[in-house]
């Protein structure tokens, strides 16, 4: 009996490794063939950001350059900026240089600065600002949605469900807008602009911190509100099919308390989901809400981003993308590998 315990447990283990190799390899292939057409995509965009950068030098210094002199000066720029060759040497050279040197190449938003060097600068503001944005908006919408969809056909229900239904389908950059100028400008309340104050140095001091948190309540609420309304319709419309379910019907049969039927029967089936799509919207959190950013000046992610492709900032944007594409996927690993664990429906493959 023992030995036969001891083979269905190295079996199930064969299984998991199998499992979790087999999602590793394929997360690894998504991640080198998006990547590739990120980058072969870029090489198509119609533009001359050597030719601009120079041009913008010349006005700044009032130079006027010989020709031969500019051809010699974009041909090394462009080896800088690894443009010499064919798309594919181009490839080759930014692989090379990514995976063995951990080098983006230069900016051209603020040269000769690494690209990887204003990416580190923006990645901090933009995890604090949709971090905060997403989790916040995923506890308010699951908690309401949960609440209105056990008591799903109720006036409140009724109420909430169409401002909810309403506020979900406003974009983002509008709410922001309307933000900006009723409670910034007409109101005077919060600052419309930037993520602390200009007198300010970033520190660790309580006027600082202070001065943070007012200049994220704005860009903030304009993603809460409309991020918790999309959460909270998902989760009613889950509460509501659950409430169907014959293991559901059993319990009220036993006489459970509806409090205990909600948590640890409808809630917590009706979570699994909401966490995949949580898991997900947290690897997204890197992109930014571009607009948002660029309405409210804020220093992040989505704000670079937008500043790389009016310069055609090929470096930045690759280091953005590349880290973009990481993060979703990597995001995405994580919660495969993990769901097994969260359902005790799902079993691993083979097992």
């Amino acid at each position: 009996m023992m030995a036969k315990s001891k083979t269905i447990n190295r079996s199930s283990s064969r299984y998991i490794y199998m499992f979790i190799l087999q999602k590793l390899l394929t997360y690894l292939l998504i991640m080198f063939g998006a990547f590739t057409a990120c980058f072969i995509l870029l090489r198509f965009v119609p533009g001359d950001p050597l030719g601009t950068l120079l041009t913008s030098i010349e006005q700044q210094y009032g130079w006027r350059l010989p020709p031969e002199d500019k051809a010699r000066i974009i041909s090394e720029y462009k080896r800088m900026f690894g443009l010499e060759g064919s798309i594919l040497e181009q490839y080759i050279l930014f692989l090379r240089r990514v995976i063995f040197e951990g080098n983006l190449g230069p900016s051209l938003i603020s040269f000769p600065t690494p690209a990887q060097n204003l990416i580190s600068r923006a990645l901090p503001w933009t995890i604090w600002l949709l971090g905060i944005s997403t989790i916040l908006s995923w506890l308010i919408g699951n908690i309401l949605g949960t609440l209105v969809g056990w008591k799903h056909g109720s006036k409140t229900d009724t109420v909430i469900t169409a401002v909810a239904l309403c506020l979900s389908q406003i974009p983002y950059y509008y709410l922001a807008l309307l933000l900006v100028l009723f409670v910034a400008f007409t109101l005077g309340i919060l600052p419309a602009m930037g993520a602390y104050s200009a007198e300010l140095a970033p520190s660790f001091t309580p006027e600082f911190i202070l001065s943070m948190l007012k200049h994220t309540i704005l860009p903030a609420s304009s993603l809460v509100l409309v991020s918790a309304c999309g959460w909270l319709i998902s989760m009613r419309s889950l509460i509501i099919s659950i409430q169907g379910e014959d293991y559901l019907l059993f319990a009220v049969a036993k006489g459970l308390k509806k409090n205990y039927i909600l948590m640890k029967y409808a809630f917590r089936n009706a979570m699994l989901p909401q966490v995949t799509g949580l898991a997900i919207s947290l690897g997204f959190i890197v992109n930014g809400a571009y607009l948002v950013e660029w309405i409210f000046n804020y220093p992040g992610i989505g704000y670079l981003f937008v500043t790389a492709i009016n310069l055609l900032d090929f470096n930045v944007i690759q280091g953005i993308l590349l880290l973009t594409v990481f993060t979703v996927l990597t995001a995405n690993f994580i919660v495969e590998i993990l769901y097994p664990i969260l359902d005790p429906r799902i079993r691993y493959w083979g097992k």
